[in-house]
């Protein structure tokens, strides 16, 4: 499975983590998640069916930039 490792900016509280973790769950072909509050970054493991724009998409809409 490709593993996709994002910047998350704006994460601030365990609520934000939350949130991130569960706009990236609610896409198809989700493997493992880690989003880390200290270091900004979320480590996703997913299907082809699902591209690195998607993940960013998700979580762009929930409110949190991506580098």
């Amino acid at each position: 499975m490709p593993t996709t490792t994002l910047k998350i900016t704006g994460m601030k509280s365990d609520d934000c983590l939350r949130l991130v973790m569960n706009a990236i769950q609610d896409l198809p072909c989700i493997g493992s998640v880690d989003v880390s509050l200290a270091s900004g970054e979320a480590t996703i493991e997913h299907t082809t069916m699902v591209s690195e724009s998607d993940i960013r998409e998700i979580i762009e809409d929930a409110g949190y930039p991506t580098e």
